[in-house]
């Protein structure tokens, strides 16, 4: 069956906060009272997609792997001229390191692509929960453009990235990082292959 993606107006409200909530779950431990705000915005988030399906619910889309829910995607196209942002980008831990966090962000680039984005940006955490959010987005080709601290929490920071996609028509998808332990210690990063 496979990965498919399908709208989440065709399913009841409460499936993208659920998501989120089973996505979040091992950081909403540790802080009960931010997570709380965190998942008021969730709601409020999946509210809107209903209340305006042909704006932010057609930015949205639900990712389901041989036929049960696995995460989803969102982006907003309208950021300025050509550029376009990677939204909520999660995949629910039951379903990770099947590579259905690279086929989510190409899925998204294709469609912010299709509306004429040129680039691409998207931020995450510096928490290390968010490491392979971080390295997921390197292999897909994006770049670190900067760090900003994170207000809710200011011992950390936002990370964004950015990704030309105006020669993306020649290439598709996400490199595969390959990692040599030798070098990694030696070089001290990541080569990209």
């Amino acid at each position: 069956m496979g990965i498919t993606y399908t709208s989440p107006l065709q399913e009841k409200p409460g499936l993208i906060t659920e998501i989120l909530e089973r996505n979040y779950k091992e950081l909403a431990v540790l802080d009960v009272v931010a997570w709380r705000e965190e998942n008021a915005e969730w709601w409020t988030f999946e509210k809107e997609i209903f209340q305006y399906p042909h704006a932010i619910g057609a930015c949205v889309f639900l990712t389901w792997y041989d036929g049960r829910p696995a995460g989803f995607g969102s982006y907003n196209p309208r950021l300025g001229p050509g550029l376009g942002m990677v939204g909520h980008n999660c995949i629910i831990p039951e379903f990770r390191g099947r590579g259905l966090g690279k086929k989510q962000t190409g899925e998204i680039l294709k469609r912010l692509q299709s509306m004429g984005v040129k680039m691409a940006r998207v931020s995450t955490s510096s928490h290390s929960f968010f490491i392979p959010a971080q390295r997921m987005y390197v292999s897909c080709g994006f770049t670190e453009i900067g760090r900003r601290p994170w207000n809710s929490d200011p011992p950390l920071d936002i990370i964004e990235y950015e990704k030309n996609l105006a020669d993306e028509t020649k290439r598709r998808g996400c490199r595969k990082i390959i990692r040599s332990t030798k070098i990694h210690r030696l070089l001290g990063r990541t080569m990209n292959m």
